[in-house]
Order: C-alpha cells, then structure tokens, then sequence
C-alpha cells in the first residue's frame, strides 16, 4: 500500500522523496498529462501504477499490460516507477521499452494482451509526461475508466495484491516493422520527406517508408529529447514550415511529419502547401469510398464541413458522423459504428479493417497517403489537394484557459450560441443554421460558415478552429465573432496562434 496521494508538495525535501504527489488536474478525459516534477512525483506515479492494476482488476479483465515510453530524457524513469506500482496490484506487465504509441496498440494484438499503458506526453512540450491506458483493445479509456481511475488513486485505494511479474520483450519493434511492410511495394518512385522532429518516429518512420519503396529524405531524424528544432507537433506551424522548405529544397512529391508519440501525421504537398489533418482526411475518404461502396467514416467536430457536403463522397455513398475531439473518443465511435475509417483534424486517424486494426497510427497514415498518391500516378498530391471543393480554414487556435475553469468557460459558451439561436439573433450577419454541442459548440451559419470552441483535454487551454466554404473574409469574421464571445470571459488568455 502506498500513502494517500497528496495535490502537491515542495520539491527537495523529505516529504517530496517519501510521499507520492498527484495533481487532480493530471487526469484528463481519455488520458493522464502533469508536469513532471511540479505536479507528480515519481513516487506519484507509482501510486498511478497501482491504482491502474486496481482498476484492471475491478473491470475482470486478464491482469497482464503492455507497456512502453517515449524519447524524452524521464520517460524511462517514470515508466519503471509505474511499473512498480502496477507490480505490486498483482498485474505481469510486458514492457517493449522504446516505442511509438501505435506500437504499445500493435502488441496488444500481437502478444494477445488486453491492457496498455504507454508512458508519453504526446506532442506536449518538454516537463510534461503522461499515460495513455486502456484495457479493452483497441480502445483506450474514456470518462468512465479516467473518473475511476481519479478516485481510486487520489483516495488511497490501491490495492497490493500477489502475482505481479516483470518480462522485457527484446527487439519487438522489429515485429511492429514487419507487420507495417508485409505487403506489396508501391510502383510510383515517390520522394517522401520524412519529419519526426526529434521524437521517437525518427526511431522507425524511415525505415517504414523505405521499406515500402519511398525515396526518404530524413528531417530531424535524430532522436533528442531536448528538441532542439521545434516540438514534434504536426499542427506546430515551425514544424510544418521546415517541412515545406524541406519539399521546395529536395523537389520532393510530398512531406509526412510525425508528432512526438508516432501517433499522428501531418503533410506537406509538393508545391510546399500545408494540407490541414482534415482535409487529408476528405482526400483519403474519397479514395477509400472509391473501393468500398457506401463506406462509413467518423470525423471530429473540429474538422472541415466538406465530410458531409463533397460531391465525390456524396456520388460514392459515403456518410461521414461528426464526433467528439478526442483519440478515446474516436476510437470509440469508428469501431462501435463500424466505420472504415476515422479523420481527426489533430492528424490521429483510425483504420479498420482492411487498413488497421481500429488505433490511431502514424505510419498507418502515412502508408495511406503513399498508398493513394500510387493510385493515383497522373495527380500530383497538390493536384488531390485542389480537386477538393475550395474552402479557407483556420489551424487549431488555442487560447490559454486554466483547466480548473475551462469547462466552465466553454458551458457559457455553449449557452450564449443556444440563446442566440433561440432568439434569431445572426452571426456575421446570417441566421444560425445548426449548432453542434456534442463536444463544445459547433455554430454554423446560413453559407455554412463555422466556428468551433472546446475544452482541450490535454493542457489548460481552449480549442477554436473556423472554416468558410463562401470566402475567406466570412472566415475571419466567424473568428472575430467568436473571439468577441471568448473575451467576455476573462479566464480566456492569449491564443499560441492565430489567422
């Protein structure tokens, strides 16, 4: 048993070294984010790991766990120090050592195992770490299990239990590789530019790609965990500036940018352009319904209005269900719909079969954007990119907002749309034709202009994204109109980006 956990605790001294520390706040909707050292412990951690093997037992599901850590210079520690908790719940744990996200996901099947714990603070900036669990494949928690989990660990009610074991798998990688290659060469001699911003893609992105016949031009490949470019974040606009120029210097036919966990892709085309998530996403939805008749696809709420409205996706009968943000929640939705495919404006895409196995993969993106450029060999990823219907969108645009008031925040929100569009009232001078609040509020007006605002589940922060399919001035008003709502709130701080 360990002590109760306590929300926080001065750092270099007794207490900090004898007793786990774990903020509330960690505990996110589908997954666990602190800031290590301010906000968790490694002592923290181990009562996390506990707490997990207690759960994973309340829930009556085998009590063995894949495990492994991202490239970042604690992520090793932090992972041992959770693997002791878990231990001592009586759970054997597996551990892969260095990995992709996907990669934990893969060898849940590969070594038949029903949980997951993948230690990484995904595309977060360095001092964050953080867990990504699950224990029904290939789901990963959402609300319910995280609620749980929350309660049990911050009340001290772990449980030590007997039969908890330890196993290093050697060179598994080398499996997760083989299982990404086993299949035929692409015929199109394609130049791919390959970004991993220092993460732990750099690991194993190249090799995927020349495996399957790519020429590779490696960008920040390396691994070094003090990224010293940019943070591997395919939505970071440095990022995906460095992978234009890569693609303008080297004549490339197109740029695939990996975030710090491999569980994301970003692109760049040959002209230098950066393609949004979502619009990727339109472009692979046509090519997939073009072979599957009357195809199901999920998108987020934050991504472009052209699932639903593309005349190509409308011709091959192809329905597209906007959902909640989120890579538990996605997850979630594609397989319980059984839907081909899910498209996250974020870059987390989830296959099915015949592509995947429903989890969110980097590579798997990335093999499908090569894969449908091969079908494609008169089109140029430029020339896919503006066969879409025309629309100016904005990138993820995150205001800061503490996350002990962010909900609150974006629930006010969410009411000020409703009232207006009870009362007729316009926005940007047009009727309010739909508001979705399936997850913040979606509102959109008459010429189908939309903005979106939401509670980010991972850092303290808001999410805004507005499109337009009518003109890039009615965009920026949408953002304006928004904005103004938001800075009523003065919880709300500056954006990390805007338009």
């Amino acid at each position: 048993m360990l002590p109760k956990p306590k929300p926080s605790l001065t750092p270099n001294t007794y207490a900090y070294e004898s007793e786990p520390m774990v903020k509330p706040t960690g505990f996110r909707e589908y997954d666990a984010r602190w800031l290590f050292g301010q906000e968790i412990n490694l002592m923290g951690v181990q009562a996390l790991g506990l707490g997990l093997g207690t759960l994973i037992h309340e829930l009556g599901v085998k009590p063995e766990l894949i495990t492994a850590h991202d490239f970042r210079g604690y992520s090793a520690s932090i992972k041992m120090a959770l693997v002791t908790g878990l231990m001592s719940a009586g759970i054997k744990v597996n551990d892969i050592g260095l990995a992709v996200t996907p990669m934990a996901y893969f060898a849940q099947f590969d070594l038949d195992v029903p949980c997951v714990a993948m230690v990484t603070a995904s595309h977060n900036d360095n001092g964050w770490t953080g867990v990504k669990m699950g224990a029904n494949r290939p789901l990963t928690f959402g609300p319910d299990e995280m609620t749980r989990l929350k309660e049990i660990v911050l009340g001290g009610a772990g449980k030590s239990r007997a039969g908890g074991a330890y196993e290093f798998i050697e060179n598994f990688p080398a499996r997760y590789i083989a299982d990404l290659t086993n299949r035929g060469k692409i015929k199109r001699k394609l130049k791919v530019v390959c970004a991993c911003g220092n993460g732990t893609a750099g690991a194993f992105a190249p090799r995927v790609l020349e495996a399957i016949g790519c020429e590779v031009i490696p960008l920040d490949c390396e691994l070094d965990h003090t990224f010293p470019n940019y943070n591997p974040n395919t939505e970071d606009m440095k990022m995906l500036h460095a992978m234009r120029d890569a693609v303008l210097a080297h004549k490339a036919d197109v740029a695939l940018g990996f975030d710090g966990d491999g569980d994301r892709c970003g692109v760049v085309d040959n002209t230098g352009d950066e393609i949004f998530a979502d619009k990727v996403g339109v472009m692979l939805a046509r090519d997939i319904s073009a072979n599957i008749p009357n195809a199901k696809f999920v998108a987020d709420v934050k991504s472009t209005g052209l699932f639903a409205t593309d005349p190509v996706l409308q011709k091959n009968g192809a329905k597209t269900d906007y959902w909640k943000t989120g890579h538990s929640y996605m997850k979630r939705r594609v397989n319980e719909i059984g839907a081909v495919a899910g498209f996250e404006k974020s870059g987390h895409f989830f296959f099915n079969k015949p592509m995947g196995r429903g989890y969110d993969d980097g590579l798997i993106f990335a093999l499908a954007v090569c894969d449908m450029l091969d079908r494609n060999p008169g089109m140029s990823m430029a020339d896919l990119k503006n066969a879409l219907p025309k629309t100016w969108g904005s990138p993820t645009m995150a205001p800061h907002c503490a996350d002990e008031v962010k909900y609150r925040v974006v629930d006010d929100v969410v009411k000020y749309f409703e009232r207006a569009k009870a009362k007729g009232e316009k926005v940007i001078g047009q009727p309010i034709r739909d508001l979705v609040t399936v997850n913040g509020v979606r509102v959109t007006v008459e010429d189908g202009t939309w903005g979106l605002v939401r509670a980010s589940s991972n850092k303290p922060e808001l999410v805004v994204v507005v499109e337009s399919p009518a003109s890039e001035a009615n965009m920026r008003a949408m953002f304006k109109a928004v904005d103004a709502v938001l800075r009523t709130h003065p919880e709300v701080g500056e954006y990390n980006q805007t338009i």
